[in-house]
């Protein structure tokens, strides 16, 4: 049975959750060295490109996910030859606490599905670090498939892709 999991917009007040996760040992080295995020300056900025979802099960936030339209995203981190419908995915689990009940899988379908359904994705990437062999296990076994590796920054990542199936 999937985890109950619900995604909802982020504010906020989630501020603090979001920084007591960017300083969790396993989420600080899964993100590599993007340097996080402007939580007070990012959140309340609604652009089209992009959303901010906290995932809650039983009302406690355990996760986050973003995402980002590929080609339209303001700093042009995919490069600007990305297809027109691809979007790119963020996921992480807050705490240990909530790693390993299926709350990760679960996120990712609802991503997936918002990607899809909501915002018209064809086809939606991920950029998991190349030293992050958890992370690309749990993306093949979902059904994203190899792309190549490509270095964004200073990180090497394994991009690989997920092709909506219609």
């Amino acid at each position: 049975m999937a985890a109950v999991i619900r995604l909802r917009t982020a504010t906020l007040d989630d501020i603090p959750v979001l920084r007591r996760w960017d300083a969790d040992p396993v989420v600080f080295a899964a993100t590599g060295g993007d340097g996080g995020h402007e939580w007070e300056v990012e959140i309340p900025r609604n652009v089209a490109w992009r959303e901010f979802l906290v995932a809650e099960h039983d009302g406690e936030p355990v996760g986050f996910v973003c995402l980002i339209d590929a080609l339209e995203e303001e700093t042009h981190y995919w490069g600007f030859d990305e297809q027109p419908d691809a979007w790119a995915i963020d996921i992480w689990i807050g705490s240990a606490e909530h790693r390993g009940r299926g709350f990760g899988e679960e996120m990712m379908r609802q991503a997936l599905d918002r990607c899809f359904d909501l915002h018209g994705a064809s086809t939606v990437l991920i950029d998991p670090l190349a030293s992050n062999p958890d992370a690309i296990r749990f993306y093949e076994r979902l059904g994203f498939t190899f792309v190549g590796e490509r270095w964004f920054d200073d990180d090497l990542c394994a991009v690989h892709r997920f092709d909506r199936t219609i």
